[in-house]
């Protein structure tokens, strides 16, 4: 049996643009999602529905 692999990519900081620790799949929805950004320790709400990121203010 062969397993289809899933694109995925990793989620930006929508402040200074550095990596994450958190990676989504295509099919992964988020809703009022707490990101937490390592290098400016920030912490942004946001929305992911298929790679698309929205930003809550």
């Amino acid at each position: 049996m062969q397993k289809k692999q899933q694109k995925s990519r990793w989620i930006h900081c929508p402040s200074c643009g550095g990596k994450t620790r958190n990676k989504v799949y295509q099919d992964t929805v988020l809703i009022n999602f707490p990101l937490f950004c390592p290098k400016c320790r920030k912490e942004t709400p946001i929305d992911v529905v298929q790679f698309k990121m929205i930003i809550k203010k």
